[in-house]
C-alpha cells in the first residue's frame, strides 16, 4: 500500500464533482425501471416455484397411487406401510435447498446482493478511516463521490433482497463471500486515499462485470433486466475512479467479463 498521505486525485475537484452528479443523475433514471424489474423477477420466481411445486405434488400422487395398486396385487401383508412423503423443496428450481443454499437465478441474486453490500462497506470503511484521520487529506469532492456510490449501492441490494424475499428467502444483510476477509484486509492497511481507490476500483469492476455476465446466464427475462438496468451505474462508477487515479479509461465496444464474481465465492 502507499504511504504519500498528501495524495491527491488526478482531476479538479469541479471536474470530480460534476462527474459525481451525472453519475447520480443515471442511477435516478434507472431507479423505476430497476425496481419494476426485481418486482417481475420476484414474481416470475414465485410462480415458477408454484407451478414446479403442483407439478411436483402431482406426480407424488400420482406414484402414490400406482404404488399403492402394485403393493396391493403383489402382496397379501396388512402391515405394509406407505411410502414416507417426499419434500420437493430441497431440488426446486429457483429456491434454496434444505441446506439452505441458493440454486438456479436465485444464486445468482444471493450474489448480487453480497457484491452490494461488500462495495457498501468498502466505501463506508473508506468513510470511517477518513474520519479517524488515516487517509490523510481527504478532498470534499472524493468523500461526496465515496458517500453517493455508497447510496447506490444500497439501492442496488435492497433491490436485490426484496426479490429474495419475495421469493421466501431471507434478506442477505452481511458480505456471504469467501473473498470478504481478504478485502477487508486490504482496507485495513490503506494509508491513503490513493489505495482505497484502487481496491474500490476493484470491487466496482467486479461487480460491472457480474452484471454484464449475468446478463447471458440467467434465465428469466425480467433478472436479464434488472442486472442490465444497474451494470451502466457500476460501470460509470469504475470509470469516475479510473478518471481519480488517472488511469482514463479507453472507450471499448465491449465490457469484459474476466473479473466477474464467480457464484462460488457464496458461502451461504
Amino acid at each position: 500500500m502507499s504511504t504519500d498521505r498528501t495524495w491527491e486525485p488526478a482531476i479538479g475537484e469541479a471536474e470530480l464533482a460534476r462527474l459525481t452528479r451525472d453519475m447520480d443523475e443515471a442511477h435516478r433514471a434507472t431507479l423505476p425501471v430497476m425496481r419494476e424489474s426485481a418486482r417481475e423477477l420476484a414474481d416470475q420466481i414465485r410462480v415458477t416455484g408454484q407451478a414446479e411445486l403442483a407439478r411436483r405434488r402431482f406426480l407424488l400422487g400420482a406414484g402414490g397411487v400406482a404404488a399403492a395398486l402394485t403393493l396391493a396385487a403383489c402382496s397379501s401383508s396388512k402391515d405394509v406401510k406407505d411410502p414416507a412423503p417426499s419434500s420437493p423443496a430441497g431440488t426446486m428450481p429457483g429456491s434454496a435447498s434444505a441446506s439452505g443454499r441458493y440454486t438456479g437465478d436465485l444464486q445468482v441474486v444471493a450474489l448480487a446482493t453480497a457484491l452490494e453490500n461488500q462495495a457498501v462497506g468498502a466505501y463506508q470503511a473508506t468513510l470511517d478511516a477518513a474520519k479517524a484521520g488515516k487517509l490523510g487529506t481527504v478532498p470534499p469532492a472524493v468523500a461526496t463521490f465515496v458517500t453517493t456510490a455508497m447510496a447506490q449501492h444500497a439501492d442496488h441490494a435492497k433491490a436485490w433482497n426484496a426479490v429474495l424475499t419475495g421469493a421466501g428467502l431471507p434478506a442477505i444483510t452481511d458480505v456471504p463471500l469467501s473473498n470478504q476477509p481478504e478485502t477487508l484486509a486490504a482496507l485495513g492497511k490503506a494509508t491513503s486515499v490513493g489505495d482505497v481507490a484502487k481496491l474500490a476500483l476493484d470491487l466496482e469492476d467486479q461487480a460491472a462485470q457480474t452484471y454484464l455476465f449475468a446478463t447471458y446466464n440467467v434465465t428469466s427475462p425480467a433478472g436479464i433486466a434488472t442486472a442490465a438496468s444497474i451494470a451502466p451505474v457500476e460501470a460509470m462508477h469504475a470509470a469516475v475512479l479510473n478518471y481519480v487515479l488517472g488511469q482514463y479509461p479507453v472507450p471499448d465496444d465491449f465490457l469484459p467479463t474476466d473479473k466477474a464474481a464467480s457464484p462460488t465465492l457464496l458461502t451461504v
